[in-house]
């Protein structure tokens, strides 16, 4: 699997899993969004294998998204 490939899968996965947040209601969640809170811990550590990578985005929570915006806001991060 090439670079790019990959990229596009994990963009994909991203995608998938905002769609699911705005199933339930969170109308503004992007692929990006989720992409942003997903990374955020790889700045520390590099990133991981794909396989860690996708289960990352998978299982991400609603929970764990909101408190990640929150704090990005504090922080002034967040738009």
């Amino acid at each position: 699997m090439t670079e790019t490939e990959m990229n596009e899968m994990i963009e994909q996965l991203c995608l998938s899993k905002a769609e699911e947040f705005r199933m339930i209601g969170y109308e503004q969640v992007t692929g990006a969004d989720v992409w942003e809170c997903v990374s955020d811990k790889y700045h520390k550590k590099g990133t991981p294998p794909l396989y860690q990578v996708v289960n990352d985005i998978l299982s991400l929570k609603v929970t764990q998204f909101m408190n990640f915006i929150t704090l990005s806001m504090y922080r002034g991060e967040i738009r």
